[in-house]
């Protein structure tokens, strides 16, 4: 049955005109998206750069998950999936209980995949552990420090295992000050280099930095020649504006090192701090699937590349058709589900209800409650039959469901009796139930 018209075809130029009009290119791409222009304009949103590095740190993220128990074999066809998609920066699991075999199968793994991936090593504290990630082929590896004093020996292992044992672990020359959490970092540095590694130093709880530590910090490790400082965030206790302060300020004080960012969602600001420090000059964005790590988790994979891409439009290499199946294979892999409206990669993300004055917008212009075109980012659109959708919606689901009706009469019966139903039992209907309405109907009025 063919709906009957709301608007004529002159009526549906004139909106589409009205449209136009308000769109430009680069901020609108028909069958693609369409956002505010004013997220282009710098004297808006900001200088931003062509493009921008992601580094996936989704393998060791997934390690602080409770309960996942993936095995190897899965992380390596995940591992596979993250390079598909078009990362080109990989952190892969740490060296726990992998012997030199493994971490050789991993690099021959990504490199096999991409040979422009680059594979890093995370959790590195002693030479031996960097020989290891240098032998076994690695491009860079990760030699964290703790952001505080003598306050960073709650995050030493070794003083628990020993305090466990019953063992005096202050006989060990302990970390006192910031000078000695520095001074230990050093040496790891600076070996690392050796090896013809990159030396990328996680700054850890950045949202304890006094400008005075930031100096002081940043000169001794640039010194000591790493090759990128990243400001980690783990309590999320960092403003997008902090972030853009900090990236800044180390910048400045050193210019030819490279500065990353690695924030965490506390707030569901992640996003906004990777957009606010990549403004402010941040090289890398390290982010995980589904935003998977401890706590509040990480930026999404999905929501950072797109907001990059489609607001302001700085390239990120992600293929970005991918997302969705990555997210789902996620999801397998940890047992975390998502939320329903989670953006981009949710299930429902692209659902508005049933409403006809929402359904039907898509006749006139398919880019306006969805401003994303859920098919680039391998989703899909749901329009589901509620007690707000009307006559309009329900033709277009029965055609669906391949139960057409011939009259408006019919529409009109078969829509009192679903209300009714859902009124009555407190639910949606299905679809099979909405289908067999309809055959009722039909039947009834002998058609």
């Amino acid at each position: 049955m063919d709906k009957p018209a709301v608007f004529t075809e002159e009526e549906i130029a004139r909106f589409r005109a009205e449209l136009a009009a308000k769109r430009e290119p680069g901020a609108y791409e028909p069958g693609r998206w369409s956002v505010s222009p004013l997220n282009r304009r710098p004297e808006v949103s900001g200088t931003m750069p062509p493009s921008v590095r992601l580094r996936d740190a989704t393998l060791r993220s997934v390690e602080t998950l409770p309960g996942v128990v993936a095995t190897p074999e899965a992380k390596e066809a995940y591992l596979r999936r993250l390079i598909g998609v078009g990362v080109r920066e990989v952190v892969t699991a740490g060296l726990a209980g992998r012997d030199d075999n493994a971490l050789r199968a991993e690099v021959e793994l990504v490199k096999g995949e991409a040979p422009d991936c680059r594979a890093v090593l995370p959790l590195l504290r002693t030479t031996e552990d960097i020989d290891r990630a240098a032998d076994a082929g690695y491009d860079a590896v990760q030699i964290w420090v703790q952001g505080l004093g003598e306050a960073s020996l709650i995050y030493n292992p070794a003083v628990y295992q020993q305090a466990w044992r019953g063992d005096d672990w202050r006989a060990g020359a302990p970390v006192r000050s910031r000078a000695d959490v520095l001074a230990r970092a050093v040496p790891l540095i600076r070996h690392a280099r050796t090896r013809g590694l990159d030396a990328i130093v996680p700054m850890l709880m950045v949202s304890y930095l006094t400008d005075e530590v930031l100096e002081e910090s940043v000169t001794a490790l640039a010194g000591a020649g790493a090759t990128e400082l990243t400001l980690f965030d783990g309590p999320g206790a960092v403003s997008p504006e902090a972030y853009a302060h900090l990236v800044t300020r180390t910048k400045q004080l050193a210019p030819a090192v490279q500065v990353g960012l690695h924030p965490h969602n506390t707030f569901g600001l992640a996003v906004g701090c990777a957009v606010s420090s990549v403004r402010a000059g941040a090289d890398v964005v390290e982010l995980s699937v589904n935003g998977y790590c401890g706590g509040p988790g990480n930026a999404d994979l999905a929501a950072t590349a797109t907001a990059f891409e489609v607001l302001y439009g700085v390239r990120t290499g992600i293929r970005t058709e991918r997302l969705t199946d990555l997210a789902r294979a996620g999801e397998d892999l940890t047992g975390y589900h998502l939320a329903w409206n989670h953006p981009v990669t949710g299930v429902s993300a692209f659902s508005w209800g049933g409403m006809d004055l929402i359904t039907q917008e898509t006749a006139v212009d398919p880019l306006l409650h969805n401003c994303l075109e859920p098919a680039l980012f391998g989703n899909a659109r749901k329009v589901p039959f509620t007690p707000d959708s009307g006559p309009y919606t329900l033709t277009d689901k029965l055609t669906e469901l391949g139960a057409e009706l011939t009259t408006t009469g019919q529409v009109d019966e078969v829509l009192r009796r679903a209300r009714a139903l859902m009124a009555r039992e407190r639910r949606l209907i299905t679809d099979a139930e909405l289908a067999g309405l309809a055959d009722e109907v039909k039947a009834g009025s002998g058609s």
